[in-house]
């Protein structure tokens, strides 16, 4: 699957499950980890963790490579790598810290 096609997998599945504030990043010219971002926000750790487990069971149904998950015990911030995309699923006072957009966003000095 093309990177761009993977965003929109990701976006589609935290959508299905009423992720709110959802911004792609596209990161490619930044860094060589991944060409997408995806950054979204659940109501709560079981929010978090349903948006995040949501997208694991639909990546193994549709035969996709997960690199890694984490941060599925405390659930304030869970993360999921799928290469080309990771998707970042906070809570919004973790997301409201951490200011990932604004990380991202900046130009280097």
């Amino acid at each position: 699957m093309e990177s761009a096609e993977l965003k929109q997998f990701v976006i589609d599945k935290v959508e299905d499950l009423k992720a709110k504030d959802v911004v792609v990043l596209d990161i490619s010219e930044r860094s060589n980890i991944a060409d997408f971002m995806v950054v979204c926000s659940g109501t709560s750790k079981t929010h978090v963790k349903a948006i995040a487990e949501n997208l694991v069971v639909e990546a193994k149904r549709a035969n996709l490579h997960i690199n890694g998950v984490e941060g599925r015990e405390s659930s304030e911030w869970v993360l999921v790598d799928l290469g080309d995309v990771i998707l970042h699923v906070m809570q919004d006072k973790t997301r409201d810290f951490y200011e990932l957009e604004k990380l991202w966003t900046e130009k280097p000095v």
